[in-house]
């Protein structure tokens, strides 16, 4: 089966899509991720609640209309949320969360962390308690519908003994549940992660809990970033996964006289070809560039300058940007914001000894992904530069900021702040909205309809 283009509608596209005239109230919100899902569906996000104070910041920026309670959820009473979007008990279509999973995480400590307060985001707090939280608002709003999220390491080994209990929990509320372990990559997202989720039917309605059908086709991380596909030089098409050829810079820089120990480049487009997304004048510092076209007819002539730093970019600090090697990493101007070459640290002579598609048996969670396949899990901890993750597939360094929001697809326009590891740790700890997308469209037609 051809499978379509792969495309994330931007969040001006997400905000038009007609209402269906379904609520949701949205706990554990994170960035907004599961919301968005909702939204693409047609839902009315409502209400949300997120503790953490630099989630719940990028949340504001993204999800302007809903209103966001910012308490621990431990204070947050069913009758609040009632108040605030004036519903009666048993009127609200869909109630949402995604309670901190990292206590049961199969990449965490687990077990020795349960009944504990420890580190989470910028807090430290106990998490493996929050599903009875959540539990909690459940039963005070009798909705229609629940949707409740977690790691699949909730449903292995000595965290199944939780799981059950959570499971009488929630039954025990007044619902027929089912619970399935989804994987994104079969839901439209070009990233393998799996997700327990709990989908929850009110013994009224008289119907029972449906998970949505995986699709007949996977997202590859090529298909996710394009740029990996192919470039044309001169009148052929050649693939890509290796550095791009020299560009020449015509003048506006000499290396011969440059400064020494200078890693922020600027670069403009000064002339060529309409359209494509890019026009004269554009910058192209913080993206991926277009397409480079050797053509007489239609030639991109791109000004690189060198504007400042210290060096941390290069191999060695104090080197000479080289217009005949690749262009070392760009980096943002707030401390780590971009900072995603690791070559300066132990992980980097490792990363250059495996093959496309091979983890490293020697530091846990180092991967380099293979372009023709789904992307491996981003873990939400791994944003620091000198942390083993999944790496770009062909150059030695980390994903930057904008190709994570592709693999975990979020729109390009949606709004992150802070450094590059707290924005990495958004998206990473959020459910890929397309994902929760499928999951909503199958409650809406399929139960709520």
């Amino acid at each position: 089966m051809n499978k379509p283009p792969y495309k994330i509608p931007t969040v001006a596209e997400i905000e038009a899509v007609p209402l269906n005239g379904l609520k949701v109230v949205s706990t554990f919100s994170g960035c907004g991720g599961s919301c968005l899902g909702f939204r693409m569906a047609g839902f009315n996000v409502i209400w949300a609640n997120e503790f953490i104070p630099a989630a719940a910041e990028v949340y504001r920026l993204n999800h302007a209309d809903t209103i966001l309670d910012t308490r621990d959820i431990r204070k947050v009473q069913p009758q609040d949320i009632l108040n605030a979007t004036g519903l009666k008990p048993g009127e609200l279509d869909v109630f949402n969360g995604s309670p901190p999973c990292a206590s049961f995480s199969t990449a965490g400590k687990r077990e020795k962390h349960w009944g504990k307060a420890k580190k989470y985001s910028d807090t430290v707090q106990r998490t493996d308690d929050l599903f009875f939280e959540y539990a909690r608002l459940l039963e005070g709003l009798k909705p229609k519908v629940f949707v409740a999220e977690n790691v699949s390491g909730l449903v292995k080994g000595v965290a199944k003994g939780y799981f059950l209990e959570i499971l009488r929990k929630l039954k025990s509320c007044g619902y027929r549940v089912g619970c399935k372990v989804l994987d994104a990559q079969w839901l439209g997202v070009p990233q393998a992660r799996q997700r327990t989720i709990f989908i929850g039917v009110r013994e009224d309605l008289g119907k029972e809990p449906v998970f949505p059908k995986p699709l007949p086709y996977r997202y590859t991380l090529r298909d996710a970033l394009p740029w990996l596909v192919r470039a044309k030089y001169g009148p052929t098409w050649k693939q890509a996964d290796s550095p791009c050829p020299t560009v020449s810079a015509h003048g506006s820089y000499n290396p011969a006289t440059s400064h020494q120990g200078l890693e922020l480049v600027e670069a403009k487009v000064i002339q060529g070809p309409q359209g494509n997304g890019w026009k004269a004048g554009k910058d192209l510092t913080d993206g991926p560039a277009p397409t480079v076209l050797a053509t007489a007819t239609q030639s991109m002539l791109v000004e690189a300058r060198l504007k400042g730093g210290t060096g941390a970019a290069f191999e060695q600090k104090g080197q000479a940007f080289d217009l005949d090697r690749p262009c070392p990493t760009v980096l943002g101007t707030k401390p780590n914001q971009f900072e995603v070459d690791f070559s300066g640290f132990a992980i980097a002579k490792e990363w250059d000894r495996l093959k496309p598609g091979q983890a490293s048996d020697k530091y846990f969670n180092l991967v380099k992904p293979h372009p023709d396949e789904p992307c491996p899990t981003i873990c939400a901890s791994h944003g620091h530069p000198g942390i083993a993750s999944v790496t770009h597939p062909t150059e030695r360094r980390k994903l930057t900021i904008d190709e994570l929001k592709r693999i975990c697809s979020f729109p390009e326009d949606f709004q992150l702040t802070g450094t590059y590891a707290q924005q990495w740790e958004r998206l990473g700890r959020a459910v890929p909205p397309t994902m929760m997308f499928h999951i909503a469209k199958t409650i809406h037609h399929e139960i709520l309809s």
